[in-house]
């Protein structure tokens, strides 16, 4: 029986949910050699990625976390050394958070790794797949992301 597009988007869904457990579960294993989690790696990354001190909410919305869980991890970076606050001239309450010198290397050591893995794995599906499954991921993740009373607005 042929499915209909709902039918196909749900077993996608269920297909993005079971991806997130073995990201997890692959991701705590790849870091640990680092004395990181999966949680951890993704708070120094998206530190890193935005190439200047983030607070815990924007930290959270890139990687799609709630703030009290963002603000966790940082916590432990930060009593790890992995992470520095700084004073948010913007919001008294909201510190940035920035890599110290050893967040960095740690950063760096794992992103190197990561980078291997991801041309080892790339080089199994085709460029123009990658980039229909990023755009299709990211339109996704836009309608549900938007505010509870927009998603039922269309």
């Amino acid at each position: 029986m042929k499915q209909n597009r709902s039918d196909i988007l749900t077993d996608l869904v269920l297909a993005v949910f079971r991806l997130n457990g073995a990201m997890i579960n692959w991701g705590d294993d790849f870091s640990a050699s680092a004395g990181l989690s999966s949680a951890r790696w993704q708070m120094l990354g998206a530190i890193a990625l935005a190439e200047r001190p983030l607070s815990a909410p924007q930290i959270a919305e890139r990687m799609g976390v709630t703030r009290q869980g963002a603000q966790k991890q940082l916590n432990l970076l930060a009593e790890a050394g992995l992470i520095e606050l700084i004073a948010n001239p913007g919001h008294k309450r909201s510190p940035l958070h920035a890599l110290t010198v050893e967040g960095r290397r740690v950063y760096q050591s794992i992103d190197a790794r990561w980078r291997g893995h991801a041309e080892q794995v790339a080089a199994r599906f085709g460029r123009e797949d990658l980039a229909t499954a990023r755009e299709l991921l990211a339109a996704l993740t836009a309608l549900h992301a938007a505010a509870p009373g927009e998603r039922d607005a269309e």
